[in-house]
């Protein structure tokens, strides 16, 4: 299933892990002061890093002493959603949304399906019998391969998610990461190992397919350089940020 909308196409991995998290803000907040425009960015890190969701548990959720000890960095970020561990093999996705073109999005239930009917349809144009649990999750199988947030300001939306592509380290949701309170019926309390897979796939296939999806055809190649870096120091690198749960 296309949309009818083409949108820009950032593909951005930066080189300090904190700026990818913050920079998903910096492009909300650019956009919603009428400089943005609708966009899809791809991104891959290089390195484990713990990402909490605005309102977890840092306490409950991320084993800090096992994180410090690997020297795995622990931020937040500026959407919900449960805390989630990325490294290499992660494909991370956002899409940045005008709620002025399509002001169904506004309801948070359309949203949702909005976005995740389009990375199932990318992932299922593949060969695989994907499904849509819960709220914003895709699996195989019923084993969770992707978990989604969004975040909401008056005239945009930003929704993002990760991917866990076929060489991904399983290990290290179990190792660095606690159990979350909150869970979808559809886990029935399995711990990672039970609850979680990975797509059988490379981030670079899986890539091709979620730009065809969307199409994101047009490069974008500016983006907010100087707030992201602002974000990072003065927000996201900060321990009333990080630590405020």
């Amino acid at each position: 299933m296309q949309i009818g909308i083409s949108m820009h196409f950032l593909d951005l991995t930066l080189e300090r892990p904190v700026d990818n998290i913050a920079v998903d803000e910096a492009l909300l907040e650019q956009a919603e002061s009428g400089q943005g425009s609708e966009l899809l960015r791809l991104w891959e890190p290089s390195n484990p890093m713990v990402v909490l969701g605005r309102s977890s548990s840092i306490r409950h959720e991320v084993k800090l002493d096992i994180c410090d000890a690997r020297n795995i960095p622990v931020f937040r970020r500026c959407s919900g959603g449960a805390t989630i561990i990325t490294d290499t093999d992660c494909l991370m996705y956002s899409v940045l949304l005008d709620y002025r073109l399509r002001p169904h999005l506004r309801m948070l239930e359309q949203a949702h399906l909005f976005v995740m009917q389009r990375m199932h349809a990318a992932i299922q144009n593949l060969g695989f019998p994907v499904e849509i649990c819960g709220t914003c999750d895709l699996a195989l199988n019923n084993r969770k391969f992707s978990g989604n947030a969004l975040r909401c300001k008056r005239n945009w939306m930003m929704y993002h998610g990760t991917i866990l592509c076929e060489n991904f380290d399983l290990n290290l949701v179990s190792e660095c990461l606690g159990t979350p309170k909150r869970q979808p019926e559809y886990r029935r309390d399995r711990e990672h190992h039970e609850f979680l897979t990975t797509l059988p796939a490379s981030p670079q296939t899986v890539r091709s397919a979620i730009i065809q999806q969307w199409r994101a055809e047009e490069i974008l190649v500016r983006w907010p350089e100087r707030l992201t870096t602002e974000l990072s120091d003065h927000k996201y690198l900060t321990e009333a940020w990080t630590h405020k749960i």
